[in-house]
């Protein structure tokens, strides 16, 4: 135990927060990685509370913490001794191993955390003890929910997940985490203190958690009440560029992700350019997450495809989305169909493929365009200059979606080729008429027959 109670009172005296969490990290730290299993095997349960508050009280000696915050300080120390061993015994695979166990003693330092800043008299700098609970409140509850659909044992792996991507089973553990983190949001916003001793200073971190679970239980709609809570305290908050920067990018991921999902792309690009221009270079993993969505946004928002140095740096990226920009800049209408197909799993694993499949109306655009630009130009009248033709029969729009359709001998009707001009029209890839009785489309002259394609 001297290891842990060390550093709790080098933490006690620098008031060092992240220090301080570390002592009730439920994984060792690799330059002692026998950290928890001494802590574990220091005390019995008949002595492990009087070993606990001997330890506390010496190394905190001269700096006369209160009572009750030294007894709030203990009662997690407890909690933590006894989550400690159910971790131990179900990492080692026992007949005893059961993550429902780890979860519910986990839960237990949790509220005890809870209880320390609400009556305990635990001081905001301490406030990353918040983040370590929270993190492994909820790690471990998908672990208890994993182990409870498979009726076995799970393994333990605390390493980055992607949340974005929903769990649709029996999630009742999470469910639980949830509602606590709620607990643990609430404590930081209702906090009353003056902002440089306020638990506000960790309300991103956690509302990132709770963005992240609500994602892992598909319940996306519950981000909402915690988005409308933050915007009711907006002016009793500190500046949000004061936060962490990866606070602030988790934070702005996550939102833009909510507003994609909720077709509002002008703001959801807004968001995810910002988690983008302020994630860090090196931070290759989470770039890719943000560039999943920022790159059907810019689609939708501007027409706009992302460039080969772009995806160079992502594979996984590039093999999704290479193919059907190339489709769209083409106007390759069955090869983008083909690349839609071929990443149809993944397109709706995270998310995006009803948002990407309207990237067919650019390759629908630019296919027409290249029938515009093909018809050349009217003979120049009175010496002035030359101008493209802007009448075109709609047979050769017709002709050119069954190259782009690869489709043979096979032909549309005429009305369904202008049909889909006439969508092109109202959704302003063109701008034009058909004039029906003369079987052509009249297109604006001066460049401004396909807005934002100079033609």
């Amino acid at each position: 135990m001297d290891s842990i109670f060390e550093a709790f009172g080098q933490a006690q005296a620098i008031g060092n927060g992240n220090l301080l969490a570390t002592t009730i990290t439920p994984v060792s730290p690799p330059e002692d990685a026998e950290r928890l299993h001494a802590f574990r095997n220091g005390a019995n349960v008949f002595s492990v509370q009087h070993e606990i508050r001997d330890f506390i009280h010496a190394n905190t000696q001269g700096m006369r913490l209160p009572k009750a915050e030294t007894n709030a300080w203990l009662d997690v120390y407890l909690a933590y001794w006894k989550a400690i061993g159910e971790i131990l015994t179900t990492e080692e695979g026992t007949s005893r191993a059961d993550w429902n166990k780890v979860y519910e003693t986990w839960k237990e330092v949790a509220n005890a955390l809870i209880r320390g800043y609400s009556s305990g008299g635990f001081q905001a700098w301490s406030i990353p003890c918040l983040y370590v609970a929270g993190k492994y409140l909820r790690v471990f509850a998908i672990k208890a929910d994993e182990q409870g659909r498979k009726k076995g044992p799970a393994t333990f792996n605390p390493s980055f997940q992607d949340d974005v991507v929903g769990d649709f089973g029996k999630n009742e553990k999470l469910e639980d985490a949830a509602r606590l983190m709620n607990r643990i949001f609430t404590l930081c916003i209702s906090d009353r203190a003056p902002l440089e001793e306020s638990r506000k200073w960790g309300i991103y971190y956690i509302t990132n958690l709770l963005f992240k679970t609500y994602f892992k239980l598909n319940s996306i709609g519950l981000s909402k009440n915690i988005l409308r809570a933050l915007q009711a305290t907006r002016t009793d908050m500190p500046p949000f560029e004061s936060f962490p920067k990866s606070h602030i990018v988790t934070f702005k991921y996550y939102v833009g992700v909510i507003l994609f999902l909720e077709e509002d792309y002008v703001k959801a690009e807004e968001h995810l350019t910002e988690a983008w221009q302020t994630c860090h270079a090196d931070a290759q993993k989470n770039r890719e997450l943000i560039l999943t969505y920022l790159i059907p946004c810019h689609l939708l928002t501007t027409h706009t495809l992302p460039s080969n140095s772009l995806l160079r740096p992502y594979p996984r990226l590039q093999a999704l989305f290479t193919p059907l920009s190339h489709c769209i800049r083409r106007g390759d209408l069955a090869g983008f169909d083909a690349a839609m197909v071929a990443g149809e799993d993944e397109f709706v694993k995270r998310r995006i493929y009803l948002t990407l499949e309207r990237g067919r109306d650019i390759a629908l655009r630019n296919l027409f365009r290249k029938v515009f630009l093909a018809g050349g130009f009217e003979e120049a009248k009175g010496g002035g200059p030359a101008v493209r033709r802007t009448r075109i029969p709609v047979s050769e729009f017709g002709a050119a979606i069954r190259i782009g359709m690869r489709e043979g001998g096979e032909r549309m009707e005429s009305d369904e080729v202008e049909c889909l001009l006439a969508n092109m029209i109202y959704k302003n890839f063109m701008k034009g008429y058909i004039a029906r009785e003369r079987g052509i489309v009249v297109l604006s002259k001066g460049g401004m027959a396909f807005p934002g394609t100079c033609v």
